[in-house]
């Protein structure tokens, strides 16, 4: 018996790295699966191929389950909204959407092309709003359906050289609340992951310095796809219907709970505020409240468990 008996779980990006774990690990805990990769490039430049989906599927099945594949792209919605038919006419139902699809075209911002910054935020956010709307009054109807969508710390916390990522990432957060606000009176849950694992997205980050080696290597030998995948799968259980509307994080064996945006301080003038007092007064009481502009490492200097 596993956690997913009886359920259909549609995942995107699942040819590789976090995806392909979903996948594999869904199957294993009795869920039907429908694959589906574009099976491009990291970058997102390159034409698709069916071999990455179709090969977890194959995989998939070998090993007893059930799974179909699907070659088509997150940011075509009518092409998404087939993948939900898909799932509908091969499995008769659709119980969760696990969204790990992405690519990377990482960049200084003041030397981002226009293209890279409408590349990115059309396969992160783009793609995330469409496999969202094209499930969701079908969850609705049926009173039941869980979306585990991917945000990331480069977007929580902030990345140097991945404006576009960031934007993205951080877009999907506001996203999945509102879907799992909304979604609550229907059984509809939505929650999102900041993964840390070793895929082909983190592989490409340049290493320029020793202590950027030394941090790459840490994911490399630390944190694994497999572990992320846990956590997925465990959010389309019914067993957690209780948990929706959250910010995970999953780096090596441990699992992070995110605060999420709420007031730090606040400052009262009776007379109100102008520029002057503001800096000659606001400014500096609230100073020590002030969030740092350190990337995820100095948030996460330590080793991973």
């Amino acid at each position: 018996m596993g956690v997913l008996d009886g359920k259909v779980v549609l995942v995107t990006g699942g040819g590789n790295g976090i995806g392909k774990e979903c996948a594999l690990l869904a199957a294993r805990e009795g869920a039907k699966v429908v694959v589906n990769d574009l099976g491009g490039s990291l970058k997102g430049d390159e034409e698709g191929s069916a071999g990455p989906a179709e090969a977890v599927a194959a995989e998939i099945r070998k090993a007893g389950g059930e799974a179909v594949s699907n070659s088509d792209s997150v940011t075509d919605y009518n092409a998404v909204a087939g993948m939900v038919t898909q799932a509908l006419d091969t499995y008769g139902q659709l119980d969760a959407i696990i969204n790990p699809a992405g690519i990377l075209r990482d960049g200084m911002f003041h030397k981002m092309s226009e293209s890279d910054w409408k590349s990115v935020i059309d396969v992160h956010l783009h793609g995330s709003f469409n496999v969202t709307r094209a499930a969701i009054e079908y969850f609705r109807e049926n009173e039941r359906g869980s979306f585990v969508l991917f945000t990331s710390t480069s977007g929580l916390i902030g990345n140097i050289g991945q404006a576009n990522y960031a934007a993205a990432k951080l877009g999907i957060a506001g996203l999945s609340r509102v879907v799992a606000m909304e979604g609550a009176a229907k059984k509809v849950r939505s929650n999102i992951i900041a993964p840390f694992a070793w895929t082909r997205m983190i592989a490409s980050i340049p290493v320029k310095d020793e202590a950027s080696a030394k941090r790459v290597e840490r994911m490399k030998n630390g944190m694994r796809a497999d572990q992320v995948a846990q956590l997925g799968v465990a959010l389309c259980a019914d067993t957690a219907a209780h948990v929706s509307g959250q910010i995970f994080g999953v780096r090596g064996n441990e699992v992070i709970l995110f605060d999420q945006p709420r007031p730090v301080k606040s400052l009262a003038r009776l007379e109100g505020w102008t520029p002057e007092t503001l800096i000659d007064h606001c400014f500096p009481a609230m100073s020590g409240s002030f969030f740092s502009m350190g990337a995820t490492a100095s948030v996460f200097p330590y080793d991973p468990v």
